[in-house]
């Protein structure tokens, strides 16, 4: 019998060159091979999905946060004392990483659908580690500085679930080549068996994994409630210093139906809107007062804290990245803002026939107006000229004390605890409450507003939920939205769901089917009549021959010792005849 390796015909394969070349340095064909990769290397395969898989979340994560930037720079601010967009290097560094480990996957996978063995270089090897440890230490100090933040990932299903699912179901669909030819081209052994058996684990729960979605907008497109109000946060941040005149009226000129502003009182008992315990951020304190920049903001006088410049800060720390839109009349306006008292803001309120919403910093122990904090604030009011019934603030206390103000809390509370309490409105963070809780709360005729909304999904779900009004950073970009970004009925939905689960698995069977017909076919070849392919001799630098070797032994069931190997390089085959080898 004869065994012999194939005859092999060499051609550039700049394909595989490029695939192999970048993944393992493997540039020259004679360093490739399609044995079984090592153990080793299937461990750094493994830590590759790991990484990738651990970016993908990351990188979601980050995209969902984008309406709370501004909530985490300020908690940076708070724990560094120095106001930077710390968004910027997290954002540029997962960008870069998950396209790096993307690419590299991507080689991977060429090579188990190519049969070539892995072989990752070290170069990369080292450059996957350091992504991924610099990945898992961004995930603990987002987890320390920022833990709460985890919850936008469960808001953002209520949106994304339905196209992460047909996402889902197309990857899984797509490796099934890649499971398939493992499955059915090898001798049967356990981690066949335990691979196929998690990719059928795989496919089943993606394909039932709607039945646990909760979606605001699969709904009948009758039952959408009225858009929800939006209450400009501070103003409009984004466009102008926050806590200024000029920042309330770009809120108002964007559709804003009321305001919202942190109230300080100070020393002389003014009430004026500062977010900050300090001047720092917000005002040039660091020049005019710089032996007093870490004092507590309500410890100034209002005579000291007029003086302040509170809108120079805002273009050069530029902080949303907004400030190069700005025309020069609205730079020079921008640039000559000073610290907002309460009365202004309420008169402005009141001359827009829009509402006020107040959340009240108390004063500390030892301010002189810690006691008379809350007539210092009624004064305020009724000295502003606004309705009463158009004034809304926060905490909930002094009720018995207030006529004719409403008052909210932002704190998550039963339906029962709201009625004994008298209170008719909550402000809560969208994290707090969930679609159901959201409904339980309409239905009881208990009034939500929810913050910080500054995203066009965030703002559908919510429009969906029948909330009647949220509070926001960027009225101009909530304007835009007229309509939910999308919106489906239930039934509509369900076909999408069991057409592409149908189709899905339908795909899987077929690819599953047609390797194992394809591997079958390969391996009943008899070998006395293979023929193996080649391709006609051509006086071209680009094709390179090289005939098998020949090894001959002799079987019990082989060839006698008369029998001859013929081999015709011309025609592209080998043939048996007797009477020696002839060529």
């Amino acid at each position: 019998m004869v065994k012999h390796q194939p005859l092999q015909v060499y051609e550039k394969q700049v394909f595989v060159s490029f695939v192999t070349g970048i993944y393992g340095c493997r540039w020259k064909r004679y360093q490739r091979s399609q044995d079984e990769s090592s153990r080793w290397e299937c461990t750094w395969f493994v830590i590759l999905c790991s990484s990738f898989l651990l970016l993908l979340f990351w990188g979601y994560f980050w995209l969902m946060a984008r309406n709370d930037f501004n909530d985490f720079n300020w908690l940076v601010y708070n724990r560094s004392g120095e106001w930077r967009d710390e968004t910027m290097p997290i954002l540029a560094s997962t960008t870069v990483g998950f396209c790096y480990v993307t690419f590299l996957l991507i080689l991977a996978l060429f090579h188990i659908s190519l049969g070539q063995q892995l072989n990752l270089y070290w170069v990369h090897k080292m450059g996957v580690l350091a992504t991924l440890l610099t990945t898992i230490s961004g995930v603990i100090f987002v987890d320390d500085l920022w833990g709460d933040e985890w919850d936008i990932l469960l808001a953002s299903l209520q949106y994304t679930a339905p196209f992460l699912h047909l996402g889902a179901l197309v990857t899984v669909t797509a490796i099934s080549w890649l499971v398939a030819g493992y499955v059915v081209r090898r001798e049967k052994s356990n981690i066949q068996v335990m691979v196929l058996f998690i990719y059928i684990v795989v496919l089943l729960a993606l394909c039932l994994a709607p039945l646990t979605f909760t979606c605001p907008c699969i709904m009948d497109r009758h039952s959408l409630k009225p858009r929800p109000s939006v209450i400009g946060r501070r103003g409009a941040p984004m466009l102008a210093p926050e806590n200024t005149v000029v920042s309330f009226n770009r809120a108002l000129q964007h559709g804003a139906s009321s305001l919202e502003a942190d109230v300080t009182i100070s020393v002389d008992g003014v009430p004026f809107l500062m977010r900050d315990h300090t001047l720092r951020r917000t005002t040039d304190v660091t020049k005019v007062f710089p032996a007093r920049q870490y004092e507590d903001a309500s410890f100034f006088n209002w005579t000291e804290i007029r003086s302040l410049n509170a809108g120079q800060w805002f273009l050069e720390s530029d902080p949303y990245w907004t400030a190069a839109s700005l025309t020069a009349k609205e730079r020079s306006r921008i640039g000559n803002q000073t610290v907002c008292s309460l009365v202004e803001m309420l008169r402005l309120a009141a001359k827009a026939n829009s509402s006020a919403l107040l959340n009240i910093h108390k004063p500390p122990p030892e301010h002189p107006r810690y006691r008379s904090w809350f007539m210092d604030t009624l004064r305020a009011v009724q000295k502003a000229g606004i309705p009463l019934k158009r004034v809304t603030w926060t905490p909930d206390t002094d009720r018995g004390r207030v006529r004719g103000l409403h008052q909210t809390t932002s704190e998550k509370l039963s339906v029962e605890a709201i009625r004994q309490r008298g209170i008719t409105s909550l402000t809560l963070h969208y994290s707090k409450a969930s679609h159901k809780e959201l409904q339980e709360y309409l239905a009881n005729n208990v009034s939500v507003t929810v913050y910080p909304v500054n995203e066009p999904w965030l703002y559908s779900i919510l429009w969906c939920s029948g909330v009647p009004s949220v509070s926001s950073d960027a009225p101009h970009v909530l304007r835009k939205v007229p309509y939910p970004i999308w919106l489906m009925s239930q039934s509509a939905y369900n076909f999408i769901w069991m057409t592409s689960d149908l189709v899905s698995v339908a795909i899987v069977i077929g690819v599953f089917f047609f390797q194992k017909w394809r591997m079958s076919g390969m391996q009943n070849y008899n070998p006395e009549h293979i023929m193996l392919s080649a391709v006609a001799r051509r006086s071209s630098r680009d094709v390179n021959i090289m005939k098998e070797k020949l090894i001959f032994s002799e079987l019990n069931n082989g060839l006698s010792s008369t029998e001859e190997l013929s081999l015709y390089p011309e025609n592209g085959y080998v043939r048996y005849s007797h009477g020696g080898l002839s060529r």
